[in-house]
């Protein structure tokens, strides 16, 4: 009777309170059998143990003013090989669900969606094929998505609560993930490795849609990335032409808009408002300098602003603000910023009109 109480306390404990995300990938969905199975066996050896526990000491409790040793015993062999053969196999049957399913979580299947994820602090970054790049994660129902992921600076960790999976993504070796969206909806991606000061702040959108609809997004997301080449191309070829017929002045009115256009997406790609208020952008962060009196800090230091703000991009000890330690801002943005993406970055910051 005892343990049937037990069972019952335990196991409406287990199922009134939910522990666990509604599942949105086939992954999760044998991550969460998992965590039911080990959750039954725990819950029948609670209420067996808690039985004897409370049997013991209600029956064989010490009367008062009892200071007499109690009888010696051997003990039982076969209850003690009972509870050693037992939990072994309790536990070996845990260990073979959980390696199945490890097993089968890393099986991408025979055509899945390869995307490659660049982590740095404190954002996140994706690649589909045909080179298209978005800060936001969509994914196609019902199809395998196998993730390739490479980090510019210190570990991070990818999870979606919802799908369960979760990898680390470590400086100097790619690491490979899979998760197969079984509903469509609007998640977030979490990095859930301590990181930095910005840590909190690095997440990213997931969106999951029906396959025609994901189609059409990467068609789209394809066509726009060929739009704006052509455009910065034609943008480029405009500016030496005026260049040339102005002596040589440079004509970059419309690509500096363009730049500055670029500039706005790399700012949130890159994470920059995780860590500085920048009212352009709409962020209020208060980790780093406020990145509105820029061109004024250019001025102080007798430098053109395009070069300081470069400078305090790519090598960020080189000018310490007061107030602020040394150290904090990651050095890697010189390099995983392309050039097109870094003169953007520079241009935005400066103040230049963006599309």
């Amino acid at each position: 009777m005892i343990a049937v109480v037990a069972a019952v306390i335990a196991s409406l404990v287990a199922v009134l309170i939910r522990w666990l995300p509604e599942s949105a990938s086939e992954e999760m969905d044998r991550i969460t059998f998992v965590y039911w199975f080990a959750t039954i066996i725990s819950i029948g050896i609670f209420a067996l143990v808690a039985a004897v526990i409370i049997e013991a000491v209600w029956a064989f409790r010490v009367q008062p003013d009892d200071d007499t040793d109690g009888p010696p015993i051997h003990g039982n062999t076969k209850l003690e090989i009972a509870w050693t053969i037992v939990p072994a196999i309790l536990v070996i049957s845990i260990g073979v669900v959980s390696a199945v399913v490890l097993s089968k979580n890393a099986n991408a299947g025979s055509d899945p969606l390869e995307v490659k994820v660049f982590a740095q602090q404190f954002a996140w970054k994706f690649e589909y094929p045909g080179k298209v790049q978005t800060e936001e994660l969509v994914m196609p129902l019902h199809r395998s998505v196998k993730f390739e992921m490479q980090s510019a600076d210190v570990i991070h960790s990818l999870w979606i609560p919802q799908m369960g999976q979760k990898q680390d993504v470590v400086p100097g070796i790619t690491t490979k993930i899979v998760i197969t969206p079984t509903r469509t909806g609007n998640f977030t991606l979490i990095c859930t490795e301590l990181c930095g000061l910005g840590h909190a702040t690095m997440r990213a959108p997931v969106r999951v849609l029906d396959q025609a609809a994901f189609k059409r997004w990467l068609d789209d997301q394809r066509a726009a990335g060929a739009g704006a080449a052509a455009g910065a191309g034609a943008a480029a070829g405009g500016g030496a032409a005026a260049g040339g017929a102005s002596g040589g002045q440079s004509g970059g009115g419309a690509a500096a808009a363009g730049d500055a256009a670029l500039g706005k997406t790399t700012f949130a790609s890159a994470g920059c408002g995780g860590c500085h208020t920048f009212k352009p952008a709409g962020t209020d962060a208060q980790v780093g300098p406020d990145l509105d009196n820029l061109v004024a800090d250019a001025k102080k230091a007798g430098e053109p602003a395009d070069q300081y703000i470069e400078q305090s991009i790519v090598d960020p000890g080189a000018v310490i603000v007061s107030g602020y330690q040394p150290g904090v801002m990651p050095t890697t943005f010189g390099k995983t910023l392309s050039p097109a993406e870094l003169s953007g970055l520079v241009a935005f910051l400066s103040g230049k009109e963006a599309n």
